[in-house]
């Protein structure tokens, strides 16, 4: 419904925007469901953002799609043979080690993102860097299926949900606003699936 209105002008949507709407929820759906479809429909949902984020003149955000997409098919795969003996990777935790590293990486990212973003006159360099930031780390934690990765996402969902609203974007902001509380119940999910991997123990 959404793509018609769009395609007949009656509703002030971008075609492109749209389809980044529709590819995104059922990517963040498929990704609760712990389904291996997640990432080829992610990957399509990255290609139309980006083309969304450059006509808002959100640089750091368009070029974090693109990142997405190298990320998403590493993590295709890893999903697939990353777990023991090649095969299908389970819910795992963070360590606190790496995730001190990602916290500093964060922190270095936002600071050395916002300089560079005021240099290119974004629309909202803080808050984009930090965006980035928190974004790209909580990909790299989805990779590699560490639970504690809903947790930087919850987080970065409800800044977007503000930030999109603010730049005329309100189709994004209500996907934000979905893609926050799907976060909530994939956090649930997957702690169910933990829980019942450790309950079941080592197959025989």
């Amino acid at each position: 419904m959404l793509i018609g209105l769009s395609a007949a002008r009656v509703a002030p949507l971008g075609l492109t925007e749209v389809l980044g709407f529709v590819t995104g929820a059922w990517c963040v759906w498929l990704l609760v469901e712990e389904n291996i479809w997640t990432w080829p429909i992610g990957i399509a949902n990255n290609a139309f953002y980006a083309v969304v984020f450059f006509r808002a003149r959100l640089f750091a955000d368009m070029s974090l799609q693109v990142v997405y997409i190298v990320l998403s098919i590493l993590g295709w795969y890893l999903w697939l043979h990353g777990g023991s003996g090649h095969t299908r990777l389970a819910v795992q935790r963070t360590r606190w080690r790496e995730g001190a590293v990602i916290a500093v990486a964060v922190v270095v990212m936002t600071v050395a993102g916002r300089a560079f973003l005021l240099t290119i006159h974004d629309s909202a360099p803080f808050l984009d860097a930090l965006t980035t930031s928190m974004s790209l780390a909580a990909q790299y934690m989805l990779t590699r299926k560490l639970i504690e990765n809903w947790h930087l996402w919850i987080a970065v969902d409800v800044i977007y949900v503000g930030l999109y609203a603010s730049r005329a974007l309100p189709l994004t902001a209500v996907l934000y606003a979905i893609f926050l509380a799907m976060c909530i119940a994939g956090l649930l999910e997957w702690r169910r699936s933990e829980a019942h991997a450790l309950t079941a123990g080592p197959s025989c």
